[in-house]
């Protein structure tokens, strides 16, 4: 099994471009061939992370990494997990050409009649907060892209005109050239493959059917919704050329840190320290949970540190469930500082007059430790 491509580089899968790069420069660094002569293994690493870099730096091979894995690139590897009988029966070249289109020479599956071929897919990066994530929203986005031309309405030609059938090609959009016994067949030079050609371009887009404009998406991010989550809206991304159908936007999730909470799936974690003589005669305290409502804790006489505190229902709500986690509660003990001199003169009288009852524990540690290291002297 091949090794996952940002585990090779080292990085999260929402790094940045600046992010990989560094990753990328460090490791090639430490295992370059010339810094490890005749290390058959660093060689092969230093492989690794440059197939890695090359499919991650590239933003439209690594949405297909994200979406299909391996998978995407190699020959002959889509025929299970992809979604049922239209999957296995294109195999490498339908996939790879419904994300990348042109750049491999393909085509099949971006171009359409007219010369029209599907829009790129786009990408875009997105930060919530915790508590956004605990209660979702609908988020107003501002996207850079291509859209349809209002002019020619994604023709390209001028209005009153329209594209003319190749005379090179026919409108196959492929020639043939005979070499030898063989005949090659390659993409029509004057058409570039799209079968037709526009004498009188529309002077808006100049001929490409769309241009560039910034548009408003609305997103919807459900309540749950957890760090890494990516949301397609189909459609919303670069519109094609010459009236081609539009790609997909994807949107990548992460959640900022919270200062307070951590979370682990459904469940939330909160360190709450409290004062010696609360943890020794015990108390309550109230903590206020992502809802904004208060939640009291009662904690009993001779809480020790790393008690746990479970709140039932107070985490983090289950993806389009009714149901929630729960948000565990971790008690810290403060140790005193800064004491008066009468503060120290009661805390050594309490010293003097403790038991052994009164702490059990570390007198149990140190007796059980004592005796270990007789046992071995004996």
């Amino acid at each position: 099994m091949k090794r996952d491509l940002y585990e090779t580089l080292g990085v999260a899968k929402n790094a940045d471009e600046k992010e990989l790069k560094s990753a990328f420069r460090k490791l090639a660094m430490k295992y370059h061939p010339d810094k490890n002569p005749g290390d058959a293994a660093a060689e092969k690493t230093f492989k690794e992370i440059n197939e890695a870099y090359e499919m991650l730096k590239d933003p439209q091979k690594r949405a297909a990494y994200d979406r299909y894995g391996h998978a995407a690139f190699e020959q002959g590897g889509m025929g299970n997990g992809f979604g049922g009988a239209g999957a296995g029966a294109g195999g490498f070249s339908d996939i790879f050409e419904d994300i990348f289109g042109e750049m491999m020479g393909g085509g099949r599956q971006r171009r359409s009649s007219g010369g029209r071929e599907r829009g790129a897919d786009l990408r875009y990066n997105m930060e919530i907060s915790l508590e956004e994530a605990f209660s979702g929203k609908t988020a107003q986005i501002r996207v850079p892209t291509s859209i349809t031309c209002d002019v020619c309405t994604g023709s390209g030609a001028k209005p009153g005109t329209s594209p003319k059938t190749c005379g090179t090609c026919h409108g196959s959009g492929r020639v043939r050239a005979a070499q030898g016994f063989f005949s090659i067949e390659r993409t029509c030079p004057t058409c570039g493959g799209r079968g037709q050609t526009i004498t009188d371009p529309c002077g808006k887009c100049h001929g490409q059917g769309r241009v560039t404009e910034e548009r408003t998406l609305s997103v919807n991010i459900p309540a749950g919704i957890e760090d890494g989550t990516r949301i397609r809206l189909s459609g919303e991304g670069e519109a094609g050329l010459r009236g081609g159908p539009s790609g997909d936007l994807y949107i990548f999730l992460s959640v900022r840190p919270h200062e307070f909470y951590q979370r682990d799936g459904a469940d939330l974690y909160c360190s709450v320290p409290i004062s010696m003589t609360t943890a020794a005669l015990g108390g309550k305290f109230d903590v206020t949970t992502l809802d904004g409502t208060k939640s009291r804790v009662t904690v009993p006489e001779g809480t020790q540190a790393g008690k746990q505190f479970r709140l039932k229902g107070k985490g983090m709500p289950v993806l389009r469930s009714a149901q929630s986690g729960d948000l565990y509660i971790q008690i810290q003990i403060e140790t005193p500082q800064k004491l008066t001199k009468r503060q120290r003169e009661l805390l050594q009288e309490f010293e003097q007059i403790s038991s052994k009852d009164n702490n059990p524990e570390s007198t149990g540690f140190f007796a059980r430790m004592k005796d270990f290291f007789d046992t071995l002297s004996d």
